[in-house]
């Protein structure tokens, strides 16, 4: 390999035939010395432009349509147009230097066209130059050329993440393996399960429990999920009201009375709260919005008067706090009273991380745009970062993360994308530049992401993510399918007379 030039922090290097290079893999090159050395990564690969190289291909015949016969190539130069014919051209980025032994993000150093010495750079051995391991291993998987991949869970720790790339990828599969490996350190995980794809956690794929066993708490509303009026307060409810039923502001006023009254009574219950509102000095169309909002509270089956179908969040927050997952099974609840459950819940770890119950939380949000009200994206990397809310957001729409999310984002768990719009938003993110993103993430096999940010110390990885031995949920299921129910086990229709 041979160094050709350089343009600002990209790298152009001829390889010649027989050098395997191959996109996101590492080069290390050296000085002569070998006291300074930089370190690239191959962002894309493409045929050397040599001046005639199109006229000699034209010039060549297929081959089925050469004349018979014997070449005559006295100066033997055929054989040297066949190489140069092969030559590559290495697109690469800098991502850091090192001078004396010392590993820096940032060089000014310019290497020699004639005598650096260019290099494979094995993971195993970049792994060792940036000390990626820590503490707290997370094993994600293996790259190209057999290392293993470990993070460090401390950098998923106060830190904001995306997983993304289009369906059947492996993106929740990946967000399971994050959310397991952060239980077995001892941190307690609240998932929003779109899908109900996390019930099955504690079980082996063969049906048997594993180490997960009385770990995993999955509530769904509902059914094992409801609580009492007395479990929240004024300011959730409102929440609740305001942004996920659309109470006009004037109707808000007027139920802040109605509640405080009734809590000074200690008599807040749904059907005191439908008394008070059928008895409240009020405009009608007031009262007419109070009463539909109430309606929908009472049918959302979240909410029930009933202390012995009611539990406690606190509870089981308390419970998982030193090693353990609750997941909201949000998977057969509606678009209205999701956004309900959301807003209780975000509320309640609030309520909490703010009073020191609970030092601190790892949320994984799967499509979270379907639930979260806008103004929330913001409050959740910002305000509730900051009390211990440590989010993680999974998604194949990449573009409904507004763009300031990508901008503050630590950590990026990317798979493949072909839509060019879809790596164009990706692209945007501060920790890396939009040509790696393009060009490395459209050609990401299934099972294999991208990983960039702090979690690799801001050198982007390729790595195929590893199996996990749970079993899995949330497959979409099929009609067309060799293991499906033969069309004898249904009942058939009789026909009457």
């Amino acid at each position: 390999m041979r160094l050709y030039k350089k343009e600002g922090t990209t790298v152009h290097i001829l390889s010649f035939p027989g050098e395997d290079v191959e996109k996101g893999d590492y080069l290390l090159v050296e000085s002569k010395d070998k006291k300074k050395a930089l370190v690239l990564q191959v962002i894309d690969v493409q045929y050397a432009n040599v001046p005639g190289i199109l006229d000699e291909l034209l010039r060549e015949s297929p081959e089925d349509e050469r004349i018979k016969g014997e070449d005559f190539d006295p100066l033997g130069v055929m054989s040297h147009i066949a190489y140069i014919q092969d030559v590559c051209l290495l697109v690469c980025k800098i991502r850091a230097s090192i001078e004396d032994g010392r590993l820096t993000q940032w060089s000014s150093w310019l290497p020699s066209r004639s005598s650096s010495v260019i290099k494979k750079l094995s993971v195993g051995s970049l792994f060792s130059l940036v000390n990626l391991c820590g503490d707290l291993p997370v094993v994600v998987g293996e790259t190209k050329d057999g290392a293993e991949l470990k993070i460090d869970a401390q950098c998923l720790d106060g830190k904001l993440n995306i997983v993304t790339g289009k369906k059947e990828t492996g993106k929740s599969h990946l967000s399971k393996l994050l959310a397991l490996s952060l239980i077995d350190h001892g941190a307690g995980v609240v998932v929003f399960d779109l899908n109900g794809e996390y019930a099955g956690l504690e079980y082996n794929a063969d049906g048997k429990k594993n180490a997960y066993k009385g770990k995993i708490h999955v509530l769904t509303p509902g059914q094992n999920f409801r609580v009492s009026l007395a479990q929240l307060n004024l300011r959730v409810m409102l929440n609740i009201l305001i942004h996920a039923l659309h109470l006009p502001g004037t109707s808000a006023r007027e139920f802040r009375r109605i509640w405080r009254l009734l809590d000074e009574r200690g008599a807040l219950n749904l059907h005191e709260l439908g008394e008070a509102i059928r008895s409240w000095q009020c405009n009608s169309h007031v009262r007419d919005a109070l009463f539909s909002r109430y309606y929908a509270l009472v049918n959302s089956g979240f909410f029930s008067d009933n202390l012995a179908q009611t539990i406690s969040l606190d509870d089981f927050l308390y419970m998982v706090r030193v090693g353990g997952a609750v997941v909201v099974n949000l998977k057969d609840t509606s678009s209205i009273d999701r956004q309900i459950v959301v807003e209780f819940v975000l509320g309640k770890l609030v309520e909490l991380l703010t009073n020191w119950k609970l030092r601190a939380v790892f949320l994984f949000a799967e499509e979270a745009h379907l639930y979260l009200r806008e103004t929330y994206w913001d409050d959740i990397v910002t305000r509730m970062r900051h009390l211990g809310v440590f989010t993680t957001f999974i998604t194949n729409q990449p573009d409904t993360i507004r763009e300031s999310i990508y901008r503050q984002a630590d950590n990026i768990f990317l798979f493949n994308f072909t839509n060019e719009h879809d790596l164009e938003t990706v692209s945007r993110a501060a920790r890396v530049d939009a040509e790696t993103v393009k060009s490395i993430a459209h050609d990401l096999p299934p099972q294999h992401c991208l990983v960039l940010g702090r979690a690799v110390k801001d050198f982007p990885i390729v790595v195929k993510v590893r199996a996990l031995n749970v079993k899995t949920m949330g497959q979409t299921r099929l009609f067309f399918s060799q293991k499906s129910s033969s069309a004898s086990t249904f009942p058939t229709a009789r026909a009457t007379a």
